[in-house]
């Protein structure tokens, strides 16, 4: 068929392309991004299909001599472990600028190829989302677990996802603040991100952070989420763990938390079990235990458990750990945590082309032109949400 460009695929008419081709084409984009597994690994298909510089030039990203060094500098500090070059890179992939998104995607494609050549196969970074309502000591348990896993001689990285002001759009990234003993750690690093209204409390590129992280050298990923909504939801299709903590306070808890929450988490985790809390810890342990084995399992090599544990005294800190390495281990024994990241990919793929898409949608010009008109006619019932949608809809395809 010839090589052609990728910023010209849909210049091509459709019956002009291999069937065949188009589909393992698709499928391998929906592990470019992810690990290369058994299962999901396309066949007949030439890896440097994907290198960065054949996406650079199927783009026609024509990279300046400054952007040039710009992007040899991050990347030489960003493999060299440099946490100033990590931080740079998340803040180029955050972007909305259209030249630097191009630039963004150019850098995370020479790191996955960096991280498929020192993983080999295998996984070698653990990505754990946390997540619970506010209050649940969240920033407190992940330092007392990101001190201990440093102090082993882990590297850790953490994304903290702040919210987001509805009516200024501000967030206070009081992360840093509330992990002292964490931030000054030099094989540590700490990342607060605003949702910056993402639905769901995780920002649109937390899962292109995750790739930095590692490609930095990072082994240990925590991403804190906002304990609100769909927030648990999506941090689980990022991760290898889902935690969900939980403090021991008053009342009937279970029906404070969603069940499907609740049917998410690899491990339930009490926290603030100690002095004058620890007997309603217990009760909520026991409660928690009880009511998972009323759920639907959905993992064959995996039983969720319930544990406590107090960031005040360390105690459970050291059993959490060893019980979470055992996940990691039956999961990669039985294959489920390779196949669990190879379909995250492909949900986040349609995650990202749902937005981009919308976004399209509301900047196409006939649809600005007409939007403000229906908008006001649908306010005023004078006629139905769903025919303004389709008028818009007919708006964007046929451009009148």
């Amino acid at each position: 068929m010839g090589s052609f460009r990728l910023f010209s695929f849909m210049e091509r008419p459709l019956p002009t392309l291999d069937r065949s081709r188009t589909w393992r084409g698709r499928r391998a984009a929906t592990v470019t991004m992810g690990l290369r597994c058994g299962p999901c690994r396309p066949t007949q298909m030439n890896d440097r299909d994907f290198s960065a510089e054949t996406v650079i030039s199927r783009r026609a990203v024509d990279l300046t001599d400054r952007e040039k060094r710009v992007l040899d500098r991050l990347y030489d500090g960003l493999v060299g472990g440099q946490r100033a070059s990590l931080a740079e890179s998340i803040t180029l992939v955050e972007t909305l600028h259209p030249r630097k998104k191009e630039l963004a995607q150019a850098l995370l494609q020479r790191v996955l190829a960096y991280r498929q050549e020192q993983d080999k196969g295998q996984p070698a970074a653990f990505r754990v989302g946390l997540s619970g309502p506010p209050g649940a000591g969240k920033s407190s348990f992940i330092e007392v677990v990101g001190k201990m896993l440093t102090g082993k001689g882990h590297k850790v990285s953490v994304l903290a996802v702040d919210p987001s002001s509805c009516t200024t759009g501000g967030s206070l990234m009081g992360d840093k603040t509330r992990m002292t003993e964490l931030s000054r750690d030099m094989n540590a690093f700490i990342r607060p991100s605003p949702t910056s209204g993402t639905l769901g409390g995780v920002t649109r590129t937390t899962n292109e952070a995750i790739v930095l992280c590692e490609g930095a050298g990072y082994d240990i990923v925590l991403v804190e989420t906002v304990g609100v909504g769909q927030s648990e939801f999506a941090v689980a299709d990022m991760v290898d763990m889902f935690v969900l903590l939980i403090p021991p306070a008053g009342g009937d808890e279970l029906q404070g938390i969603k069940r499907g929450i609740i049917e998410m988490a690899d491990l339930v985790v009490v926290t603030k079990s100690d002095g004058d809390l620890l007997v309603p810890a217990r009760r909520i342990q026991a409660e928690y235990t009880s009511a998972l084995k009323l759920l639907r399992k959905k993992s064959k090599s995996w039983k969720p458990r319930v544990m406590r544990v107090s960031s005040q005294t360390g105690e459970g800190v050291a059993e959490l750990w060893e019980t979470m390495l055992a996940f990691r281990d039956s999961g990669l024994h039985s294959g489920e945590l390779q196949l669990r990241r190879c379909s995250q990919q492909r949900v986040w793929m349609w995650n990202l082309i749902q937005e981009n898409a919308l976004r399209h949608f509301k900047e196409h010009p006939a649809v600005r032109s007409q939007l403000p008109v229906l908008e006001s006619r649908v306010t005023r019932g004078d006629i139905s949400p769903g025919l303004a949608a389709d008028l818009l809809l007919k708006a964007f395809s046929t451009g009148q």
